[in-house]
């Protein structure tokens, strides 16, 4: 009998997912396990697995299109089973993907529409090019025709992918100007990017001409940190601790560890950043103040047995906080190793739910950018995360004189329901330690 696969929850926080590729087509066998699709979740880009054996007999929804989790994707059963009834008990919202027809409306008729309307809608890239166009709105041509210009854009419609509406969406480029080469002269992602790259779109050649405003649709995973950051900053009784360092024993233990490296292998050498000694010292500080590394959770508060520090790492679109498992049972080198390779498939979107999740402490560095000192908004449920700035050359005293020196800014965002303030000044003293003295941890680790 023949069975519905669903757009399966693939991440905890996901609630919706785009229909990145599909890998069978229609008619082909499947078995549990296997990989039928790639969607794209609020946080990376995932394999879906069919649940059922079979065939596939029907695909509801082609790529590019969004759906809500439990939304029905494809039809799996015996061949040339009759799935009439089956298709007919699907709820409209998940039904098939029909071609629908979008007339092109005129920028009076827009003007006088009523302002509750899609805010996912393109707006006009100029007066005489206004079409409206939403990505799940499949747009035909008349007599299919291919794209081009008409004096009479009024009656013009245009056959596209939902991707290259959604890439025309996000350039601003106004599909009337695109030459499809699809079937039917139907536009294709590559048609778009080829607009966009030869700069034929109005908004790329009429660099002299303003900028029309641009609505920008949240993808799930802005979507997913505006609900959850918002939920932080309104739940979580943050507060603030400031510390200065002084960077000369960190850059000194640093340079020492690449010069070291020289005379290991190509497979065992590794750019050691500041960041990655500071994630080691900082999971070594933790190891001694447990009640930092801690979560609340009620009515109790509970310490964690294990310190796994998550690395905010800046996406297009958003950004992740790959783990580092144990990072305080690791060298600064394995550490090194892992943040870059985590980092690297998170800017793929290859990531598993269990590489971006359940950590118990958030490391965010902006000092790359010439950020100074910034705090940050807590990673529910932890209780603390710290925001690193850059490096300055600052006056800095030794031996009870003012000298030129190096100074790192580091803050402390707590959650006062677990983290007091003495409890935080100590940890962050042990942290500041650590790093102007980095070889402690050799014998702390």
């Amino acid at each position: 009998m023949a069975k519905i696969q669903e757009m399966t929850q693939l991440s905890p926080t996901m609630e919706e997912g785009t229909i990145v590729k599909w890998l069978k087509k229609e008619g082909d066998s499947v078995s549990p396990g296997d990989i039928i699709a790639e969607v794209e979740t609020d946080k990376a880009v995932m394999e879906m697995e069919a649940f059922e054996s079979g065939v596939i007999l029907k695909i509801l929804h082609t790529e590019g299109a969004k759906l809500k989790v439990g939304v029905a994707l494809a039809v799996i059963g015996k061949p040339g089973e009759d799935i009439a009834s089956l298709l007919a008990g699907i709820p409209p919202k998940a039904a098939p993907t029909q071609s629908l027809t979008t007339e092109v409306t005129s920028p009076k008729e827009i003007v006088n529409q009523e302002p509750k309307q899609d805010p996912t809608i393109a707006k006009p890239v100029n007066e005489t090019s206004t079409a409206s166009i939403q990505p799940q709105t499949q747009i035909t041509r008349e007599n299919g025709t291919s794209a081009g210009i008409s004096s009479n854009r009024g009656s013009l419609r245009v056959l596209a992918s939902p991707l290259a509406k959604s890439i025309a969406i996000e350039h601003g480029i106004d599909l009337h100007t695109v030459i499809g080469t699809g079937p039917e002269g139907r536009i294709t992602k590559n048609d778009v990017l080829d607009t966009l790259n030869k700069g034929t779109n109005p908004r790329v050649s009429g660099a002299s001409a303003p900028l029309p405003d641009e609505v920008v649709p949240l993808n799930g995973m802005r979507k997913t940190i505006a609900k959850r950051l918002t939920e932080s900053k309104q739940n979580l009784p943050h507060f603030y601790l400031n510390v200065d360092v002084n960077a000369k024993g960190l850059e000194t233990f640093r340079s020492g560890l690449l010069e070291f490296q020289k005379h290991l292998g190509p497979e065992d050498q590794v750019k050691v950043s500041l960041n990655d000694i500071i994630v080691k010292a900082t999971a070594t500080a933790l190891k001694f103040h447990p009640k930092v590394n801690a979560s609340f959770q009620g009515d109790s508060i509970l310490q964690f047995g294990r310190v796994d520090i998550g690395i905010a790492v800046s996406l297009d679109g958003g950004l992740l906080t790959p783990v580092i498992r144990n990072a305080d049972k690791k060298s600064v080198l394995e550490i090194s190793k892992e943040v870059k390779e985590l980092a690297k498939r998170a800017r793929e979107r290859k990531l598993k739910p269990e590489e971006f999740s359940d950590g118990t402490f958030t490391i965010s560095n902006l000092g790359m950018y010439g950020i100074s000192r910034f705090t940050a908004i807590i990673n529910e449920p932890e209780s603390g995360i710290l925001a690193v700035g850059s490096v300055e050359d600052k006056p800095v005293v030794e031996n009870g004189s003012v000298v030129a020196g190096r100074v790192l800014s580091l803050t402390l965002s707590c959650d006062h329901r677990v983290i007091d303030g003495a409890v935080g000044a100590e940890f962050l003293r042990t942290l500041k330690s650590l790093l102007e003295e980095p070889s402690l941890m050799a014998g702390l680790a």
